[in-house]
């Protein structure tokens, strides 16, 4: 069930990610390489500065997305030929909280876009021919799957930049 709209604003926040390119029938495999990215800090000394995220960059519902597994940090780190650097933009956010199925994830963000257009915000995308270039989509995923592992009844932040 989602939960009503708000406006964050964020400040740039450096993270450690891997890319991987998916399709809607592989979405599930988007989080697998999360634990990698805990270990990986966890080597270096490093904790996690935030919940991990999924951050979508291009999104052809019909054929591919190129979707990042990220973990927030306090510092920028020096990347390896695994995990790549990056820093998440500043700016106003547009935020949903769901909890539910994967179908009711996927009709709350449906629900946010009919919403963010009642309300004349404009959220920052382009198109290309790749698909739709998000500048700042993300999901955060405020439930440890390791804690609760039945997805219908984990949290997800989900964030789309807007244009100022």
């Amino acid at each position: 069930m989602p939960i009503e709209p708000v406006i964050l604003h964020r400040t740039e926040q450096p993270y450690i990610g891997i890319t991987q390119t998916i399709t809607m029938q592989t979405f599930d495999q988007a989080t697998a390489h999360i634990p990698q990215l805990f270990a990986w800090l966890d080597a270096r000394g490093l904790a996690p500065d935030g919940p991990p995220f999924l951050k979508l960059n291009i999104i052809d519902m019909e054929r591919e997305l190129q979707v990042e597994a990220g973990v927030p940090i306090a510092d920028g780190t020096t990347p390896d030929d695994t995990v790549h650097c990056g820093t998440l933009p500043a700016g106003r956010y547009l935020a949903l909280t769901t909890v539910g199925s994967p179908d009711e994830h996927i009709a709350g963000i449906a629900a946010l876009f009919d919403w963010a257009d009642a309300q004349g915000l404009v959220l920052e995308r382009s198109e290309t021919d790749a698909g739709s270039k998000w500048a700042g989509r993300l999901e955060e995923l405020l439930t440890d799957p390791s804690l609760e592992p039945d997805p219908n009844k984990q949290e997800i932040q989900n964030l789309f930049l807007l244009v100022d």
